[in-house]
This record gives structure tokens, sequence and C-alpha cells, in this order.
């Protein structure tokens, strides 16, 4: 396992999306919805760091087992939604911007919920692997196109809770 980003260089970059979502959001209502399981992380940690009021939701969203990519079905209870993002403007957390996929699938839902707006955060973005025609409008870190783990990211549901970005040797993913 090669660390890409270490405890201290994370922290740094949640500080700094943290304070551009205040400077984006003050004095309106903001929801900020993380998409689940890998977000958790990042979006503990920035609502600990963001001093405006929020509402926070989740949705459930799987597109990969392991290192086998698949599509997979959303979970979204649209009716709790749909109250925590009417007329208020939606902050939509992940935690890696790959193919955009999950991201895309997601804007079009929410979008129907008539919120005022709907804006893209993510602590990394993978280069040369997008699918969709948008970038997030908020990317903490820029990172190659490697499979990465650690701050929420997981590979066959480990090393979630690491407190860096790492990635995982061959050997590793083989295993």
């Amino acid at each position: 396992m090669k660390v890409l980003l270490t405890e201290e260089q994370v922290r740094a970059g949640v500080e700094g999306l943290a304070r551009k979502i205040e400077e984006l959001y003050q004095g309106k209502p903001l929801t900020m919805v993380g998409v689940l399981i890998g977000s958790i992380v990042l979006l503990a940690d920035l609502i600990r760091r963001i001093s405006i009021p929020l509402r926070v939701e989740l949705v459930q969203a799987r597109r990969y087992w392991g290192q086998v990519r698949r599509p997979g079905p959303m979970a979204v209870d649209l009716e709790v939604l749909a109250a925590a993002v009417r007329e208020r403007h939606v902050l939509l957390v992940d935690d890696i911007f790959d193919t955009g996929q999950t991201i895309a699938e997601l804007i079009p839902m929410l979008d129907e919920l008539d919120p005022l707006s709907i804006r893209t955060a993510v602590l990394l973005r993978k280069q040369g692997r997008s699918q969709v025609d948008f970038q997030p409008d908020l990317v903490a870190f820029d990172i190659p196109d490697v499979f990465v783990v650690g701050y929420g990211l997981d590979y066959k549901d480990m090393y979630r809770n690491l407190p860096y970005v790492a990635a995982l040797e061959p050997d590793e993913l083989a295993a």
C-alpha cells in the first residue's frame, strides 16, 4: 500500500472544502446530501468544520463490490429526501469522482424535488476516468487512476477507517 495523501494533507483538504462551502452558502438554506457509504467520513468531518446552519441527508448508492465494477441499485427514499431539499440549496457530497456515473444518476433525482440549486463536492477526483459531461463543483484533490482506499474508501469493505488515502498495489488487489 502506497500513501497518496497523508492524514495531514486530507485534513487540510477537508478544511479547504469547508471554507469554500461556507463562502458559497453563507445566508442560504443548505442541505448536504452524502452518498453512502464512502462519503460518511468526509461528510462527518465537513459538517463539524462548517459553522453555517445546514441540514444533512444520506442516499445509498453502490456501484461495485471489491475490484469488480458493476452497476448497482440506488436506494433513495424520495419522500424523506423531498422535505430536506425542496426550496433549499443542495450540496451532493461523495468520496470520489471516478466515472461520474453515481452523481450523474443522482442529480436528476434530486432536481425533481425542486431544490433551489444542486452542486457537488468530492474529496477525490480520479484523472482520466470520467464518463460524464460534467465535473464536480468542489474538489479537494486530483489523483491518478489508481485504486484508492482509506478515509471512507474501501476494498472489499476494508480500509475505510484509515485516516489517510492510499493506493493498493496490484498484489493487494489480487488477494
